[in-house]
């Protein structure tokens, strides 16, 4: 029979499990060698995942403060109290007017919360639809299916971007609502590089007597900082993530008008959650607090600036972005036509150490082969990166397309010769149809950019540029693998 185990012996992670550590170790060093341009990620600080490794992880806190379902919360109190006067300071709010809730999980069931909490099941909303940018929390489904649990509990319309200049379409939202009539208004995006006109939102809510939500997940550090409108002055509840523009934990805040108070934190706990993770809520106010320094303001700033000169440079270069440009964090890239799909570049775009995602683009119609990426600058400007750095990332991805186009255009004409010849048509016969191009398959791409000698040069050229900027979080030169 095996003896106990000695639980104070206490290993550290790289004697307890050295699997697991050395993927950590892998994972680190991809962060450092790499080109984080995904727009919805960050690099926190060292402040901030010290803490997310801490006792605090191990209370349970059911309730909110001063009102637990546990006794000894008489910290995990003070902490969560600290988390939400932070929240309220970060964006100038007044206490007396806003309330906030800081123990959601994540984005996605902060806004099913606010869904839970303010509409009936089967209630109508209006969000921006998937392929403008719209987040699948906002309602999305397709013909065939409904994807969000947002369009399977509730009834959704979405408001779409101009075909012509991708920019929302205010005068046909207002249209649709007042024939459609939501109970709740939804704006906010993952993928919209523009400001948000929060006056015409309100305004079309009061029309059709509708809520107003405003996701800000991906730009609220840019609201905290002054950088870009706040929808503070004409929402009814805002929610936001942590762990993007914000720079913090992964985690998630509501902010409500206090007359929704109560309904919103009954629908967090016990409706949907259960305890909050107190380690997270103690990293959101650790960054919260610096969320309203003048550094983090500036940083915000540097944000914008990079993502404007990295469109520029690109514009430069010849290509095609939606609206022509960003105000914010991110831009949204077209590559329908270099004839690319974005689930190629990204792949290309891995195997060169850059890491971006696919994104649809307004007029696509699949999500998973859409026509575009979507490329942020808060990573890497928390790497110290400045509108120069982001010239020479431009052009980086300039060689990335060079390189694409030239592997697809080598396999579609090797498909081309390889493929059996027209029949002959009989004289007076119709002319046959016109052959379709060959269609070079995701696998095929793959196995020639793993060949690619250019490819593997490009990653060289990236890992050296990258590795001469700051990484926040972690000691480099303790990296145990290669860097």
């Amino acid at each position: 029979m095996s003896s106990v185990h000695d639980f104070s012996a206490q290993p550290s992670l790289e004697q307890a499990d050295p699997e697991i550590y050395d993927l950590l170790q892998h994972e680190q060093t991809r962060q450092f060698k790499g080109l984080e341009l995904i727009a919805s990620e960050n690099f926190t600080s060292r402040a901030v995942l010290e803490v997310l490794g801490t006792a605090f992880t191990n209370k349970y806190s059911e309730g909110l403060p001063g009102k637990r379902y546990y006794g000894g919360n008489e910290y995990i109190d003070i902490v969560e109290n600290l988390a939400i006067s932070r929240a309220q300071a970060a964006f100038r709010l007044n206490p007396s007017e806003w309330g906030v809730n800081v123990q959601p999980y994540s984005g996605s069931p902060a806004n099913f919360a606010v869904y839970t909490a303010l509409l009936q099941p089967h209630d109508r909303i209006m969000g921006l639809d998937l392929p403008s940018g719209g987040h699948l929390t906002h309602g999305y489904y397709t013909a065939k299916k409904k994807i969000s649990a947002t369009s399977i509990y509730f009834e959704s319309f979405p408001y779409k971007v101009s075909p012509v200049t991708g920019l929302v379409d205010y005068d046909a939202l207002e249209a649709q609502a007042l024939v459609y009539r939501p109970r709740m208004i939804v704006a906010g995006a993952s993928a919209y590089p523009r400001e948000w006109d929060y006056k015409r939102l309100r305004k079309i809510a009061d029309e059709c007597s509708a809520l107003l939500f405003v996701d800000m997940a991906h730009y609220a550090g840019l609201v905290a900082a002054q950088v870009l409108d706040s929808p503070f002055a004409y929402a009814d509840v805002v929610t936001t993530t942590t762990h993007k523009s914000l720079r913090g934990p992964r985690g998630a805040i509501i902010f409500f008008k206090k007359e929704y108070e109560e309904k919103i934190n009954f629908a967090v706990f016990p409706s949907i959650q259960g305890g909050p993770h107190n380690n997270v809520i103690a990293a959101v106010a650790v960054q919260l607090k610096e969320v309203a320094t003048p550094e983090f303001a500036a940083y915000a700033r540097q944000i914008v600036s990079n993502a404007q000169a990295l469109a520029k440079s690109l514009v430069g270069y010849g290509y095609k972005l939606a609206t022509d440009g960003t105000d914010n964090h991110l831009i949204l890239w077209d590559l329908r036509p270099q004839k690319l799909t974005g689930n190629k570049f990204e792949l290309l775009c891995d195997a060169a150490s850059i890491t971006l995602n696919k994104n649809s683009i307004h007029g696509d119609t699949s999500a998973l082969t859409p026509g575009g990426v979507r490329v942020g600058t808060p990573a890497l400007t928390s790497r110290g990166f400045k509108e120069k750095d982001f010239e020479q990332v431009a052009a980086f991805l300039h060689r990335a397309v060079q390189i694409a186009t030239g592997i697809q255009s080598t396999l579609a004409a090797a498909l081309k010769a390889a493929a059996p010849a027209p029949a002959a048509v009989a004289e007076g016969a119709p002319a046959a149809a016109s052959a379709k191009a060959p269609v070079v398959t995701l696998v095929a791409f793959k196995d020639a950019l793993e060949k690619s000698d250019e490819v593997k040069q490009l990653r060289t050229d990236v890992e050296k540029f990258s590795k001469t900027f700051f990484m926040p979080g972690f000691d480099v030169t303790k990296l145990k693998f290669d860097h």
